[in-house]
């Protein structure tokens, strides 16, 4: 018998969320990337001039600890009602993601290096 992922799972109770409240009319994909973009940039937000080195002492703070998970939820809401909606499977679609970035950046060269694919300094 064949179970649905958790990625399924989920996608089912916020499609069922949004139908209960005749969202769908708005739910299209271009207003839910567009919301994607908004609430990536609520999370962001968050983080907006503070050094990178004390970037992780941020979430030490309960409040603003509960404030960036409650838009990390927001974010992958969209983005699953997105892919949903899309008719994307998201494990595929990581899945192959991965592989592509497994190619592009192979371990021996970009292990440790930020650089862009092909931009790393010789050895």
């Amino acid at each position: 018998m064949h179970q649905a992922s958790d990625i399924a799972r989920l996608q089912e109770k916020i499609l069922a969320f949004a139908a209960e409240r005749e969202w769908q009319q708005f739910h299209d994909p271009k207003n839910l990337a567009m919301a994607v973009a908004v609430e990536a940039g609520e999370l962001m937000d968050h983080f907006r001039w503070v050094r990178n080195d004390a970037s992780g002492a941020v979430l030490d703070d309960p409040r603003t600890r509960a404030e960036v998970e409650e838009e990390v939820g927001d974010v992958m809401i969209l983005l699953l009602e997105f892919a949903a909606v899309a008719r994307i499977d998201v494990a595929r679609a990581v899945e192959a993601k991965l592989a592509r970035n497994a190619e592009k950046y192979p371990v021996h060269l970009a292990k440790g290096s930020s650089a862009k694919s092909g931009r790393w300094q010789a050895p």
